[in-house]
């Protein structure tokens, strides 16, 4: 039913129908809220209430969702903005918090060798209290040199993350290293983010930053290796095939984000060439996994 209301929601502006933005946003916001009502449900029942701050994150992306459509409607001033914008620093947000728990377990389990990674907790907190100002600041109160101050820190701090999380292992396992530079990326963003206002960076190039090169190599990463595990298959040697979806969606990024560093007067087609290898790295997932997700298990177990 979520899948569905999800889908349809998308379907809708393509619908030749003079109210068909009302049914995307009535639908879209049934999907938001059945959400959250589908994930609370589990952590009460089990009463896991670590996990409620990830839970209130999904909540707050129902709330930037309203007031996306409120703007849509033009019943706030800058809703559609606010909307879109706090939702995309919420996600990147919420992969801070996910990233923190379960990159560098994977990589200890993964390398093939033992390790000890490290994480502080002093930089967890200080990372999300700064990436809440920094949403306050960029969105809401629209403070340029605040906002990059405050991105710089952040740039600082998740790098700062990722040198207690690195081993050389990494590079022989396609299911880490993606989700290691799909982190990278996340920090470029926040240095483009930063240096974008004292220089004649596109600051858009900072948003394709966090979006293509974060949002983009982790969901793929983590679909893939969570496919494979919770279907019963091996994820210390999944198919070969997933170290050229990676490679492409992360030549995309660099198509997206560094060449128009690099060129000027191409960025038109730096973007679709960064959109045709993005659609052929989500292609190929689906071609792959499709076969998979649709049948049970491999071991024979529930799931």
């Amino acid at each position: 039913m979520l899948a569905a209301l999800w889908l349809l929601a998308r379907i809708m502006p393509f619908v030749p129908y003079t109210q068909s933005v009302l049914v995307m946003a009535i639908l879209d916001l049934m999907f938001n809220s059945l959400l959250c009502l589908a994930l609370l449900y589990p952590l009460v029942k089990a009463r896991q209430w670590k996990h409620l701050g990830i839970w209130a994150m999904v909540l707050l992306l129902l709330m930037a969702n309203i007031i996306f459509y409120l703007g849509v409607f033009n019943q706030l001033h800058e809703g559609s903005r606010l909307g879109l914008y706090t939702a995309l620093y919420v996600i990147v947000m919420l992969i801070m918090l996910m990233g923190r728990r379960v990159i560098p377990f994977f990589i200890e389990k993964g390398v093939g060798y033992p390790v000890k990674l490290r994480n502080y907790l002093w930089l967890d907190m200080s990372s999300l209290g700064l990436m809440l100002a920094f949403i306050i600041l960029d969105v809401f109160v629209v403070s340029g040199k605040y906002a990059a101050l405050t991105a710089a820190a952040l740039a600082c701090l998740n790098a700062g993350r990722l040198l207690g999380w690195y081993t050389n292992g990494i590079w022989k396992k396609s299911l880490l290293w993606s989700l290691y530079l799909g982190y990278v990326w996340l920090v470029a963003g926040f240095t483009l983010k930063a240096v974008s206002y004292w220089s004649t960076v596109n600051p858009m190039l900072a948003i394709h930053a966090f979006t293509y090169g974060g949002v983009g190599m982790l969901t793929l990463g983590m679909m893939t290796r969570v496919a494979l595990g919770h279907t019963g298959r091996d994820v210390f040697n999944p198919p070969r095939v997933l170290s050229v979806l990676f490679l492409l969606l992360l030549a995309g990024a660099m198509a997206r984000v560094v060449m128009p560093l690099l060129t000027t007067g191409s960025y038109a087609m730096w973007v679709m060439v960064s959109q045709w290898l993005w659609i052929s790295a989500f292609t190929g997932f689906v071609l792959i996994f499709a076969p998979i997700l649709v049948k049970g298990r491999i071991d024979g177990r529930y799931g």
